[in-house]
């Protein structure tokens, strides 16, 4: 038996393996909810406003989902001409927009979290709570740890 750890024997190394993992995933989310009329652009925006809190700004999402304004801008003018959310002008800076769900945007979410849950429940099958724990645990860890070394090179 080889001495060589199992995650070292993958093709692509392991962060490799999470973003091929990841582009996957997210690729079956986006056939599953496109019957509802959602590109992957428009409901990754949709969910990382819930994520964040109705009232973040423009600038939170962009750095959040990891994007530059001008790609984003388009995704929420979308969703803002679909009725699914408003861009709200900030009372203390009148250059900052907050985004907010509109009524119809709540029943969307609704209709788009059941719909991400199902699919959930298929990718997650044949795992054990216990390997789950164990990814989610191991994913956190890995991310703090890229984050320290961000930070210890920008010093």
């Amino acid at each position: 038996m080889s001495d060589t750890p199992f995650h070292e024997t993958l093709d692509l190394s392991l962060c490799g393996q999470l973003g091929r993992v990841h582009r996957i995933c997210r690729q079956a989310i986006s056939v599953a909810v496109e019957p509802l009329g959602f590109t992957q652009p428009r409901w990754t925006a949709m969910m990382y406003i819930q994520h964040l809190g109705e009232g973040c700004t423009q600038h939170e999402l962009a750095t959040n989902l990891g994007l530059e304004m001008p790609s984003l801008t388009r995704t929420l003018k979308q969703l803002e001409q679909s009725e699914i959310i408003e861009r709200r002008v900030d009372s203390q800076d009148k250059r900052c927009r907050r985004l907010y769900f509109t009524e119809q945007g709540h029943q969307q979410m609704l209709l788009l979290r059941a719909r991400i849950a199902e699919i959930k429940t298929q990718l997650y099958r044949n795992l054990s709570d216990e390997q789950l724990n164990g990814l989610a645990q191991g994913l956190i860890q890995l991310e703090e740890n890229a984050l320290n070394l961000i930070q210890e090179d920008q010093l």
